[in-house]
């Protein structure tokens, strides 16, 4: 059983594997850059302070995951949160057609969101999701489904409206 831990001498190097995945997964939560930024610095300081030990390379990432997850809905949560979000202009996706589908996802509801994320773009399955969002794995498939179904409807529209 291999010691993985976040110590203090190996922190730069914890932070660095795992903040692009970190940043991505809160930003197609939160919506927009700064709170994303904030939600990640906030998942490091946790790890920082609490120090685990880690069984394996898997059980750091879903830790650090499910806390970044955590975070995210206690933030959506605070009555301090603004209720409109901007578009990101900075979200990666290079063509026309993946920008356009990257706002309609963004444009889904924060728990619709998640689902697609950890799904499509991290590649978990519906199990490692149910683990990871503390959800029940009906749970996890019922929002994939219904955020397909809010996306296959707006893109529809947009599809009618380009002829």
């Amino acid at each position: 059983m291999a010691d993985k831990s976040c110590r203090p001498e190996d922190f730069e190097a914890f932070v660095s594997r795992h903040e692009n995945k970190l940043y991505r997964t809160a930003l197609a939560v939160m919506g927009n850059v700064a709170d994303a930024e904030d939600v990640v610095q906030e998942a490091f300081l946790r790890a920082y302070e609490k120090a685990p030990a880690f069984e394996t390379g898997g059980h750091e990432t879903a830790w650090l995951i499910r806390v970044t997850l955590n975070l995210c809905r206690s933030r959506l949560r605070s009555p301090w949160r603004k209720r409109t979000e901007p578009l990101l202009v900075s979200y990666p996706a290079a063509e026309p057609e993946q920008r356009k589908l990257l706002e309609h996802v963004l444009a889904l509801p924060s728990k619709y969101r998640a689902a697609i994320h950890l799904f499509y773009y991290e590649g978990y399955s519906v199990k490692d999701i149910a683990h990871l969002t503390g959800q029940q794995e009906s749970t996890v498939r019922s929002q994939l489904t219904r955020a397909r179904q809010k996306l296959k409807s707006v893109l529809k529209e947009d599809y009618h409206e380009s002829i």
